[in-house]
């Protein structure tokens, strides 16, 4: 038999529109109250009709979270924190959502299907991670989902990705300044920025570089931080920094060690390499180990993220910390509207550098 509404109102000892109230958040409830009709729901195991009342609300109590790869370390801490925020107190407390994890496997054509069909159900919020893709079609069909989202009731939140492209392309308007979208941008170009700094403060000079994909927002910037520090502190390495970068295909370990390779090829002399993320920078080692040398002692290796493994690396990896988990929580209490969105609705996380055995000043040749 199908436990109602009133069946729990009943088994409280309340009325059906103080159980709507205590489910639904939208009014205060005395805490014995609540307690009440929580313990009822529990006992009788009343589940909400969430078709029925996602058509009677502007949402419902689903929140997408897309990600490139779930597989991958770098969204996987990122959609578990997010996900963390979801549960409120009480099987049935108003902080409960049900979160889906979205695999777009970088397809900007998957991440645009899955908007759609999150706006079909109504989601309550959909938080977007990682990398945009820089390619003027797809910008523009983005933002367009988004907007729409937003403008239904469904809360956005960009996490890891800078803000939208201004509307009119001048760069003197915020793409959706009226429609609460929150950014939560990684500092990509100043982390990117320190680790070229510290090599070059240790003394390197021939520092090669392995890319993530080309059209990708992450790649560009951290390239970007790179390039800026050999500028500003040896402009003469500038002339071969285009030399000594192999764009790479992926953010995995076969870029990294293919890459790697490469660059030794170009470069024998070379004595560091860095790579766009700590997935990429273990398999700059394992081709460099392939190859008879040693790291730090031959040539230096950096990453990016600060994954969980890159502390266990042998040796220790030297790279750049994103407080990845820190970030997707926050992003989740923001997806929820439980904490005040930052001023502009941007926010820039910062990066950390964490220098550890993987670097070293160059050996003499």
């Amino acid at each position: 038999m199908t436990v109602t509404l009133a069946d729990v109102a009943a088994r409280a000892g309340v009325s059906s529109a103080t159980v709507s109230r205590v489910l639904n958040g939208n009014y205060p409830v005395a805490d014995g109250t609540r307690t009440r009709v929580l313990r009822a729901v529990d006992e009788l195991q009343y589940v909400v009709n969430g078709p029925a009342s996602a058509l009677a609300a502007a949402t419902s109590d689903l929140v997408g979270i897309l990600v490139n790869d779930v597989a991958d370390p770098f969204f996987g801490i990122v959609a578990s924190a997010v996900q963390s925020e979801m549960g409120g107190e009480g099987a049935m407390g108003a902080g409960q959502k049900l979160a889906v994890v979205c695999n777009t496997g970088g397809s900007p054509e998957r991440e645009l299907t899955y908007l759609t069909l999150l706006r079909r159900q109504r989601a309550a919020a959909v938080v977007l991670t990682g990398s945009a893709v820089e390619e003027t079609a797809h910008s523009t069909a983005l933002t367009d989902r988004l907007r729409h989202l937003a403008a239904s009731g469904t809360r956005i939140v960009l996490c890891g990705r800078p803000p939208l492209a201004p509307r009119n392309g001048t760069g003197e308007e915020p793409a959706l300044a009226d429609d609460g979208i929150v950014t939560l941008a990684f500092d990509n170009r100043g982390g990117s920025h320190r680790l070229t700094a510290h090599l070059l403060t240790l003394g390197h000079r021939r520092i090669g570089y392995v890319t993530g994909p080309a059209e990708r927002s992450t790649t560009r910037h951290r390239l970007e931080g790179h390039r800026r520090a050999l500028g500003e502190q040896v402009p003469e390495a500038l002339a071969e920094a285009e030399r000594l970068t192999v764009h790479g295909g992926a953010y995995d370990r076969s870029a990294g060690y293919d890459g790697a390779l490469e660059l030794l090829r170009r470069a024998p002399d070379l004595t560091a390499v860095l790579a766009a993320n700590d997935t990429v920078a273990l398999g700059v080692c394992a081709a460099l180990r392939d190859r008879g040398l040693r790291i730090p002692e031959d040539v230096s290796v950096g990453g990016f993220d600060d994954l969980p493994f890159a502390a266990d690396a042998s040796p220790a990896l030297t790279t750049v910390r994103l407080p990845l988990y820190e970030a997707g929580a926050r992003a989740g209490r923001l997806a929820l509207g439980l904490e005040t969105p930052p001023p502009g609705d941007v926010a820039t996380v910062r990066a950390e550098l964490m220098v550890r055995a993987s670097t070293a000043p160059p050996a003499p040749r």
